[in-house]
């Protein structure tokens, strides 16, 4: 059912794929953007981030912006940086980050997949956020950015993929931050196709990460599409650049949460609170990490504590079921006050890659109490978008990231 297509991709000159790949360019603020770019003039943040070509005193959302955005990209395709392939291919991209292996097949995902509901979402999207997108993808005239996709597990791709590995990678370099990245191309006519018929037994596809520049493809290709009133759905602008993970290659990591205040409480009125609904158990300065659902870590005043769920709920609802709805709902809201965690300035959110440290640094600086969460599983998040619900904000953090400049599709 899934129509998942191979396609020419644009990829750094061989040498240069260490110097030109870059993070998302959402991982960045401004002025960290410019000093990446400062370091590495061929980092392709220069294209994701074009605002790092001008001084302060032009807005990052000036149409100068996207026009330089289109004037670096197409350059480094003149100065062959940047070489496109000459046949449609799939491409496998390995990433291996503290020696565990992702593998995942580089390809192009259909607009129609996503409108007609296979291609499927679990988390809202910010218009602010989608218009910076669509600008950039209708200015450049491609995608730059994968968007983060997983399938359930197939045959047929796991094949193909494994004897692929056997060869020798077109690419594999070791990026600054110690993320190993291999690539290899799929070229083989009867390799493309059995890949192709492939995805199309897959009767669902779930995007991971990236659901802004995902809804920003697509509104890119309905906008193309008023402009091509005879497309015939064949042309690029109907598909988007997608890296498509089977489930048994993800990771998802815990997406933890710290909190300003107590809410006017003091402490042992919070923790009698607390103790309501969850068996508090006091560690000390030994940091918890969740080990199994309906379990959290707190940290208060220089203390460790797990906590325990007393009564887990049990729903049909996949979203009721999710430690951060749990948490919200018995926690978060009635005790300490935070009734949106969307807009709510007193709680932020800190990926799980940074570690309990950085969580007790937070209690140490700008925060009064930190939360360590279990992670969201993949299976959650497959039954939360079959259901076709929305997940609360910040309910999963993917890593490592995929790079933006290692392939590029022409729209």
């Amino acid at each position: 059912m899934a129509n998942v297509k191979p396609f020419k991709a644009i990829r750094p000159k061989k040498g240069l794929e260490a110097r030109i790949a870059a993070l998302p360019y959402d991982v960045y603020n401004r002025e960290e953007a410019e000093r990446e770019v400062e370091r590495e003039p061929l980092s392709f943040l220069k294209v994701d981030r074009a605002e790092t070509q001008f001084g302060k005193e032009v807005d990052t959302y000036a149409d100068c912006v996207y026009e330089k955005a289109h004037e670096l990209l197409w350059k480094m395709v003149a100065d062959r940086e940047l070489m496109e392939d000459d046949q449609d291919c799939y491409y496998i991209y390995e990433l291996i980050m503290d020696g565990r292996s992702q593998i995942g097949i580089t390809a192009c995902a259909s607009v129609d997949d996503y409108v007609n509901g296979i291609i499927k979402k679990h988390e809202n999207t910010r218009e602010d956020k989608e218009i910076d997108r669509i600008r950039h993808v209708d200015a450049c005239k491609a995608q730059t950015g994968p968007i983060f996709l997983a399938y359930r597990s197939h045959p047929v791709i796991n094949e193909e993929i494994k004897k692929m590995r056997e060869k020798e990678p077109i690419c594999n370099f070791t990026a600054a931050d110690g993320i190993v990245h291999k690539v290899w191309k799929i070229e083989s006519k009867d390799a493309v196709e059995r890949i192709r018929r492939a995805f199309r037994e897959v009767k669902s596809i779930y995007i991971a990460d990236g659901h802004h520049r995902c809804a920003s493809a697509v509104k890119v290709s309905m906008k193309r599409r008023e402009e091509n009133p005879d497309y015939t759905g064949e042309e690029e602008f109907n598909y988007f650049l997608s890296v498509l993970f089977s489930d048994d290659q993800l990771m998802i990591m815990d997406y933890n949460r710290v909190v300003k205040d107590l809410n006017g409480l003091g402490t042992e009125e919070y923790l009698e609170a607390v103790e309501k609904c969850f068996h508090v158990t006091r560690l000390g300065d030994t940091p918890y990490k969740p080990e199994k659902k309906g379990t959290y870590g707190m940290y208060l005043e220089d203390s460790w504590y797990r906590l325990e769920i007393k009564e887990p709920l049990h729903s049909i609802n996949p979203v009721d079921a999710l430690d951060v709805t749990v948490i919200q709902d018995r926690l978060l809201g009635p005790i300490l006050g935070i009734e949106d965690p969307k807009t709510d300035k007193r709680i932020d959110f800190v990926g799980g890659i940074r570690g309990l440290k950085e969580l007790e640094r937070r209690v140490h600086t700008d925060a009064k109490i930190a939360f360590s969460m279990y992670p969201t599983s993949i299976e959650e998040l497959f039954a939360v978008s079959d259901a076709g619900m929305l997940m609360p904000p910040k309910s999963t953090w993917f890593e490592p990231k995929l790079r933006s400049g290692l392939f590029i599709h022409r729209i």
